[in-house]
């Protein structure tokens, strides 16, 4: 029996298991039968065609798993072409029958996976909430009367409730985030470039990327990989090379209280409070940063000359069918009238010294950590106020694409209201490989399930490895730490910090007798009950490990050493004899203290 959220785990162990693709389709037409939200899909792919899809691929690739989505369902947003299904982007008298598929379309095809249907969206892609639809208003999975989140709405709430396993949206302004937190999913939104455009009806074409729905982020990533790959029909398409960061001790910058705006949802900010205790539980600091600059970019997206990319996108279509556009959409879209070519090359200056300001900001940062979304709202608060409060969802969005950045959203957990909320993660350009360790380990953190299963464990199969940097870690107790005396041989080297925490609790700490400056004296004594010592954990070449170690003087030198969560470390550890007569400081509970003691 399959589960509620098809992952990409649990659907290869089934098939290795014995299902068959035919029987997985079988069961995803019985589950859009089921469905109980009428507005998701805008067209479904045909019963038939889709067990003549299942049929196919058996006769190609007859091996189980042999191909990289081997029989894996998925769900396309319907302003990106598949070929023998329309493309309306939301609006009916716009359809028309694309003879092929989008790149992006072929390439998963081609390995494997299986389109169940066109989704929804926010008209021409117009729009956070999913509202903006003749075809309806898609819902939240764990409240009817919520929006779904857009423009991607249909295509979050297919795989949140189990009808796919991934799907695939497009993100101009947050469009593949926002649904993400409101349905519990991962959202991935590659670096603009990354992931070709050939075949996608464009909002903004510049800042435009097709994104994935997935329920975990090994699952967004391995399709993303799938998709990525330069296409000379973009214009906008780039070689890229991946980027790295500094790992697990990650410097993460948060909204200080300036800059912090939840609309009046206490619900979203306690939330966003607990992801950040939880960051830094997983190694991370946590650094607040000046959010100004990047929210005045995300202004530039709605209130400035951007706004007139969407009209080039339509513009001979709005000129004879203005009265086709959803009322809002048509408001926006016309906005544009607004802004000449003077207009155009004024925004791109200020976005420049924006940018500027933003990379002030990133001197200190590895990574951003933002809400996803700083609240929601019912769908008949959205329609009443339909531009202001769409606004609101793209407080932490709209900058993204506009900067080049990469982005993961993921899951953040269930607030007190009972609705999902979430986090981004945002790095420089080419950084999309970078950010998903990190940002998996925090959607595992949060354990809030996946969709609208908030129950099941996340599987171990799905979960992404820190990559291989070929640094060596050491633990340092004493004048190493940072801020003290010999700190910079850390960090002339370009050492890491990659966490701060706690020796297991049989360790003792003595000041060694006539060192200068003062040295500690770390041993272990097993059965001793103490509470640990403040210790950091560090990252270095192993050029500069060398050295490090050939200056050790005695009687210190290199062990092992347990770290309070059980982990094993090299680290600096001292040879018993030499304490004898010491000053022990173990009670201060590590180097630090008792420095700060000495001062006092």
């Amino acid at each position: 029996m399959l589960p509620t959220i098809l992952d990409l785990a649990s659907l290869k162990a089934a098939y290795a298991s014995g299902l068959t693709p035919l029987d997985l389709v079988e069961e995803v037409i019985a589950r859009r039968k089921a469905s109980d939200d009428p507005a998701v899909f805008i067209t479904q792919t045909p019963d038939d065609d889709l067990r003549a899809s299942a049929r196919a691929l058996v006769e190609r690739a007859p091996e189980p798993n042999s191909l990289p989505l081997w029989g894996v369902p998925f769900a396309v947003k319907d302003n990106i072409d598949v070929s023998g299904l329309p493309t309306t982007a939301a609006c009916p008298a716009f359809a028309y029958q694309p003879e092929k598929d989008a790149t992006v379309v072929a390439r998963l095809k081609a390995a494997g996976a299986l389109v169940i249907g066109k989704t929804n969206l926010d008209q021409f892609a117009t729009g956070l909430n999913g509202t903006r639809s003749p075809y309806g208003a898609p819902r939240s999975v764990f409240d009817k009367a919520y929006v779904s989140g857009g423009s991607s709405s249909g295509s979050a709430v297919t795989v949140a409730a189990g009808l796919a396993s991934f799907a695939l949206g497009t993100d101009t302004a947050g469009s593949g985030r926002v649904p993400a937190a409101f349905n519990n999913l991962v959202g991935i939104k590659p670096t603009p470039g990354l992931v070709p455009n050939v075949g996608v009806v464009p909002a903004c074409r510049s800042v435009d990327v097709v994104t994935v729905f997935a329920a975990t982020v090994g699952d967004g990533v391995a399709i993303r990989k799938v998709m990525d790959g330069y296409d000379a029909g973009d214009p906008y398409s780039r070689k890229a090379s991946p980027v790295a960061l500094a790992g697990s001790g990650l410097r993460i910058g948060v909204l200080d209280g300036a800059e912090r705006e939840f609309f009046g949802n206490k619900a979203v900010e306690a939330l966003y409070d607990q992801a950040i205790e939880r960051a830094k539980s997983l190694g991370a600091t946590i650094v607040p940063f000046d959010y100004a600059p990047f929210r005045q970019a995300a202004e530039l997206l709605y209130n400035g000359p951007w706004v007139a990319e969407r009209l080039a996108a339509v513009k001979d279509f709005i000129g004879t069918n203005a009265e086709d556009f959803d009322p809002t959409v048509r408001t926006i879209i016309e906005g544009a009238k607004a802004y000449d070519a003077v207009a155009a090359f004024e925004g791109q200056y200020k976005l420049g010294h924006l940018r500027q300001k933003a990379l002030v900001e990133w001197e200190k940062l590895d990574v951003l950590m933002l809400p996803t979304s700083p609240t929601t709202y019912t769908v008949e608060a959205m329609l009443a106020d339909p531009i202001v409060k769409n606004s609101h969802f793209g407080r932490y969005t709209n900058f993204a694409n506009l900067f080049g950045y990469a982005a993961i959203a993921v899951p953040g957990g269930f607030g007190s209201d009972g609705l999902p909320s979430g986090v981004t993660f945002f790095g420089p350009s080419f950084t999309d490989d970078a950010l998903a360790p990190f940002a998996d380990a925090m959607h595992r953190a949060a354990q809030s399930g996946m969709g609208k299963d908030k129950t099941v464990n996340l599987p171990e199969a799905s979960k992404v490895a820190e990559p291989d940097d070929g640094l060596v870690t050491i633990m340092v107790v004493g004048a190493h730490l940072t801020g003290m005396q010999l700190n910079h041989e850390l960090t002339g080297p370009g050492g890491k910090l990659v966490k701060t925490c706690r020796t297991a609790g049989d360790y003792r700490l003595f000041v060694l007798p006539n060192t200068t400056p003062p040295k500690p004296g770390l041993i272990r004594e097993p059965g001793f009950a103490g509470k640990g010592l403040e210790v950091e954990v560090w990252k270095v070449t192993p050029a500069a490990f060398g050295r490090f170690v050939q200056n050790i003087p005695a009687p210190l030198g290199i062990g092992k050493v347990t770290l309070d969560d059980g982990s094993q470390v090299s680290g600096f550890l001292c040879e018993p004899y030499a304490i004898e007569g010491a000053q022990e400081v173990t009670d201060l509970g590590g180097w630090r203290a008792y420095i700060a003691s000495r001062r006092g």
